[in-house]
């Protein structure tokens, strides 16, 4: 399969069998945009019917792994519900395609994984990081309620207890403890990043392949029976507290640089 067709803000490639996707907008912290939102459903659909692929790699460029949705996408939604619900769908297209992509997905977080970027990073398969990397959901610090994967993944990562305060606070959580929490699964100095998730990586690519994607599919069933349960009040819940004034003023805090005041 050919993945020439993807655009510059999300760069692929492939080599022995190691598909690596990288967010290509580091200009923004790979903040995701509209390319990148239109294309990222289609990557885990492509790298699961590609012949030639047996592992996906997803990182990003520069110092960041992912800093969530762009501005001009957050407007999008607070401008108008359509531009949401467009959102929304591609949103719940791309985890579920990660959920249904028979191929381990392997996220590499070169540096902080926020809100959409955490979620992504975290429905993968494997999830390593850099020990500078942190990781967070602050949905809730721009009034929104954390629809898009968070409410999901958090808890079946981490337990209830500490999602709960995570995802209610908002608050940054350190590579270190995100692995001793049980939210991912390993640190490395950023140094050795590269050499150990291609460690990882080789050994998934040559391993025996039915087996390795039948277990996928098999730990995915909660996940998956999760996915069809949640998904869609989470999106429809965050779409009705993208029209509430606190989003407003929460965007309207965060372009302004001071902190928000909720009603």
């Amino acid at each position: 399969m050919n993945f020439d067709h993807y655009p510059r803000e999300l760069h692929v490639e492939r080599v022995d069998g190691v598909l690596t996707a990288t967010i290509n907008n580091p200009a923004e912290l790979n903040a995701v945009n509209e390319a990148i939102d239109d294309a990222l459903p289609d990557l885990f659909v492509d790298a699961d019917r590609d012949p030639e692929t047996r592992v996906l790699v997803l990182t990003g460029a520069g110092r960041a792994f992912c800093a969530g949705g762009s501005l001009s996408m957050m407007q999008s939604g607070l401008d108008s519900l359509d531009g949401f619900m467009a959102g929304y769908k591609n949103g719940k297209r791309m985890l579920q395609s990660m959920i249904e992509c028979d191929k381990p997905i392997i996220a590499k977080v070169n540096g902080d994984a926020i809100g959409l970027g955490a979620t992504l990073a975290l429905f993968a398969d494997v999830t390593i990081a850099a020990e500078e990397a942190r990781f967070c959901d602050p949905h809730v610090k721009v009034g929104l309620v954390a629809g898009d994967g968070g409410s999901i993944i958090w808890p079946a990562n981490m337990g209830y207890a500490l999602a709960k305060y995570f995802l209610l606070t908002g608050e940054m959580v350190s590579a270190r403890e995100a692995q001793a929490m049980g939210l991912i699964a390993k640190v490395t100095t950023r140094d050795e990043l590269d050499a150990e998730t291609d460690r990882i990586a080789r050994k998934l690519a040559k391993g025996a392949q039915q087996a390795i994607r039948f277990t996928k599919r098999v730990i995915n069933i909660p996940l998956r029976r999760a996915f069809v349960e949640m998904a869609d009040a989470g999106f429809a819940l965050e779409a009705i507290s993208s029209r509430h004034h606190d989003h407003g003023e929460g965007c309207n805090a965060f372009l302004e640089k001071r902190k928000p005041v909720f009603e």
